[in-house]
């Protein structure tokens, strides 16, 4: 085995040093929630009664006992959710392979599940980023019966696995299985999709034919198949050893995708150490807060970085890192990034969807990949047991025999399949990864470089200074942006302005303009996609404009320098000048309408892009200035 990497070496001990209080705080609360025998078994009568009062006679028996585990199921579904769809019927059947373990199962909860690509541009997209801390309380709401004794949770996109994950490590004492259900079948080739967009937004097709080629790209149930947050949030929870080996990218509505699902259930029965009633081996109990340690959090890291994914994790991340005790910063992420090779190119960092990527060897060849060069933890805690090697395999199903349908497991590749789409860790397409941190004196952010070439990765232009994404597309309409480079600033768009919304219809139009020649980038306290695309984007700049930050006093003509490769953002302004000048523009002020009215108390209280833009309270740590900040507005607005 390779040794480690001595920078992932480094990033791994300052995150565990930096966390040693919240993290014991965490596992200290997480062992006083563990418990011998069922955790029914410490309700009263009456609680109890309550607790299986629906169920049919087999279940109430088994319930009223002390000897099968009650494993939660807890579910995102609903069928406007293309990626969520194919989970309608997954209750019955994760109830029978439970059964089937030797346990029993209820359906704990559901959780909100919203599409980013339903809500772009809309109102409803200032509800987005918040819906991740909806979910994580949804997800603790129904657990909170302490009716159980391990859980299952079925989510796929944006910001739905990430507010799963916060909700379950809130009861990292029971050990949690993630079930995925796979990507849609490969459809429009997604760089004509993009083409097709550009073309709109010059107005040289109709609304039918965008329609058209959307439709023939998204077409059928399973996630979307370009490399945004959703595939991200796949390729992560196997990472971290939360979905069984090779589950992520199998098409629902297939044989090995039914087998996988009945495993995930047998697996999470197993995983609570009982006894199995059927004579099966149980595993080692395997609490999820034991799981997602320091070492599997940067493993995350690194698997985001060496395959180019979504830069909203570079807030879920640190979310997800908070709730189980760890404070990850942008910092590590960047020092990883200077290290981690890019192996990937997967739209829109080129022009294969997760199908091929799979089919290349996926995360089974990158897996071993990266262990072999160093670049990962091996020594981690899984849901498949001790050993990220465990993960460097595929699934397949079992074709003769007493297990015939089953699922088993193989040797992955050890070769590429395809080298256009990925690469091992030793002759990869990029020696570094494909986020970095920009600084300077407009604050923090940081930019997907991955799919920008190298020639627009160095911006110098006059800045043009917008409040809203509708202005910046109305002066693109108007012609007012034709024949110049700029920086397009896009300000009041941070997580106390409005939620922080995906700006991810600015990419098309400013697309257009770099097609033509203009040097063009975009500075902005809010999210791009995860599937940001190849115009150079600072995204994520904090502090927010609504909050101070310097990006409100920016100016019409102001010139801004955004260098991707030396990692600054500048202005050509003295620190004097920069602090002197009155602030301008505001964030908005009504707020009726899509149920935004309902968020004030998030607006009020929501953290900083860089310290995950959560409500929820930072582990046991000395605050940040952020942090300080947060807590003064928490209690002016109390």
């Amino acid at each position: 085995m390779t040794a480690l990497h001595p920078v992932l070496d480094e990033v791994t001990q300052r995150l565990a040093e930096r966390s040693a209080a919240g993290r014991a705080a965490y596992l200290a609360k997480i062992d006083r929630a563990a418990q011998a025998g069922p955790a029914r078994g410490q309700l009263a009568c009456a609680n109890i009664a309550h607790g299986f009062a629906a169920a049919d006679p087999d279940a109430k028996r088994d319930l009223r006992g002390t000897t099968k585990p009650n494993v939660a199921l807890v579910s995102a579904y609903n069928d406007m959710l293309s990626a969520h769809q194919p989970y309608e019927g997954y209750p019955q059947v994760l109830k029978r392979a439970v059964i089937d373990a030797g346990g029993i199962a209820q359906f704990a909860g559901g959780v909100p599940a919203m599409c980013d690509g339903v809500t772009q541009g809309r109102a409803g997209m200032e509800l987005s980023l918040y819906s991740r801390d909806v979910i994580a309380m949804s997800t603790a709401i129904a657990l909170s019966h302490d009716m159980f004794d391990a859980a299952l949770m079925m989510g796929v996109c944006d910001k739905i696995v990430p507010g799963l994950l916060i909700g379950a490590l809130s009861f990292g004492h029971l050990p949690t299985v993630f079930v995925p259900a796979g990507p849609m079948e490969s459809g429009l080739p997604n760089k004509e999709k993009a083409r097709i967009r550009q073309l709109y937004a010059e107005g040289k097709v109709g609304r039918d034919e965008l329609l058209e080629a959307e439709s023939a790209s998204y077409h059928s149930a399973g996630t979307c198949t370009f490399y945004g947050t959703a595939n991200s949030n796949q390729l992560l929870m196997e990472v971290l050893g939360l979905h069984l080996p090779g589950a992520s990218f199998v098409n629902p509505g297939t044989p090995l995708r039914e087998a996988l699902t009945v495993e995930a259930a047998a697996t999470a029965t197993r995983l609570t150490g009982f006894a199995s009633a059927n004579g099966g081996a149980s595993l080692d109990p395997t609490p999820i807060g034991r799981i997602v340690d320091a070492k599997a959090v940067v493993n995350a890291c690194v698997a985001l970085l060496a395959t180019g994914g979504s830069t909203n994790h570079t807030m879920h991340l640190v979310a997800i890192a908070r709730a189980a005790g760890l404070t990850l910063t942008w910092d590590d992420l960047s020092d990883l990034s200077a290290v981690v090779p890019l192996m990937a190119r997967i739209y829109p960092n080129g022009s294969a969807d997760v199908n091929h990527y799979a089919a290349a060897g996926g995360l089974a060849f990158s897996i071993r990949s990266l262990l072999e060069n160093g670049l990962l933890h091996e020594d981690v805690e899984t849901i498949a047991g001790p050993g990220l090697f465990r993960y460097a395999v595929e699934p397949r199903l079992v074709e003769s025999g007493a297990g015939a349908g089953a699922v088993e497991w193989v040797a992955g590749p050890t070769e590429s399949g395809d080298t256009s789409v990925l690469r091992g860790a030793d002759a990869p397409f990029s020696p570094d990864g494909g986020l970095r941190v920009l600084r300077g004196p407009l604050g923090t952010s940081v930019i997907k470089t991955s799919a920008v070439s190298p020639e627009h990765r160095y911006v110098a232009a006059p800045a043009k200074v917008f409040d809203d994404q509708a202005d910046f597309l109305a002066a693109f309409a108007e012609g007012e942006l034709d024949g110049q480079d700029f920086v397009a600033v896009i300000r009041y768009q941070g997580p106390a302005a409005n939620g922080m919304p995906e700006l991810h219809k600015l990419t098309p139009s400013l697309g257009v303009m770099q097609d033509r020649g203009q040097k063009v980038a975009i500075v902005t306290d809010g999210r791009m996609s995860g599937a940001s695309g190849k115009v150079p984007a600072a995204i994520h700049l904090t502090p927010e404009a609504a909050l101070g930050g310097p990006l409100a006093r920016v100016r019409d003509g102001d010139l801004i320098t955004l260098d991707a490769e030396s990692g600054t953002l500048e202005i050509a302004l003295s620190a004097a000048e920069l602090a002197h000048r009155e602030p301008t523009g505001s964030a908005p002020d009504d707020w009726s309408g899509t149920g935004r009215e309902l968020f004030a108390a998030f607006r009020a209280t929501v953290g900083p892009a860089d310290e995950g833009a959560s409500v929820f309270p930072a582990p046991a740590t000395t605050a940040s200035p952020a942090s300080t900040a947060v807590e003064a507005r928490r209690v002016r607005t109390v």
